[in-house]
């Protein structure tokens, strides 16, 4: 056990599908998973384990932002014997060329945030993913014959900002926006594990369509499905 999860020892799978909202991961396990189990619960931030097609995977929730899934992303690499973790969570589009329902696979992540330079040092502004992982991804997205667009993120540390998005976008040249990536990549960087992040783009600020809150925690099955099926693989 750990400050911020109740899981005996064990209970995770080396994989982990991280979506930021708890109710997410309840969705994912009760949809997808065989005989799944709530593992942890503190601060309602759920976690199951459970099987999908034979193989163990678990599924937990971040919370929102780079402080929170930098916590729960070192506590399961560190103490649970975590060995990859796949963010699946929404991101907002810059670009005309992703719209609402698109799933997207980060290839690099961008981010003002001072994270990585107070935890280890690090100070430049981008990090990428775990090609192995994102290999497998890519993969799993042709076999399941569906489309999974590569997108250098945006990992804000804000949601409301004054700048404009033009200028954000001109100034990060990012092709989305999250929240978690960042700070999810480095700590497996730092850690020697494994990251990556695919996301559904559930508002768009070019055609200004979005996705309603229920929408956003129903609408997400064919990520899900990619992700499933590349936990299966690792």
């Amino acid at each position: 056990m750990t400050p911020h999860i109740n899981a005996k020892d064990g209970a995770f799978a080396k994989t982990v599908l991280m979506p930021g909202d708890p109710l997410r991961a309840k969705l994912l396990a009760d949809t997808f998973l065989e005989n799944a189990e709530l593992v942890t619960d503190v601060r309602n931030i759920y976690g199951y384990t459970g099987t999908y097609k034979g193989v163990p995977v678990s599924v937990m929730a971040s919370g929102m932002g780079m402080p929170s899934i930098g916590i729960y992303s070192w506590e399961l690499f560190s103490f649970y014997g975590v060995e990859n973790i796949i963010r699946i969570g929404s991101a907002g589009s810059y670009s005309a060329q992703l719209d609402v329902l698109d799933v997207v696979l980060a290839k690099e992540a961008y981010s003002e945030s001072s994270f990585a330079k107070t935890l280890s040092g690090y100070d430049k502004d981008t990090i990428v993913p775990s090609k192995s992982v994102n290999d497998v991804i890519i993969q799993a997205a042709k076999d399941a014959d569906i489309e999974c667009k590569l997108a250098r993120v945006h990992s804000s540390d804000v949601f409301y900002t004054k700048e404009s998005w033009q200028d954000i976008h001109a100034r990060t040249r990012c092709d989305c926006v999250e929240m978690e990536a960042f700070a999810l990549f480095h700590n497996a960087n730092v850690l020697g594990k494994n990251a990556a992040c695919l996301l559904t783009i559930s508002d768009s600020f070019v055609n200004k369509r979005e996705l309603t809150s229920d929408e956003r925690q129903n609408s997400f099955k064919n990520m899900m499905t990619v992700a499933l099926e590349a936990a299966i693989r690792l």
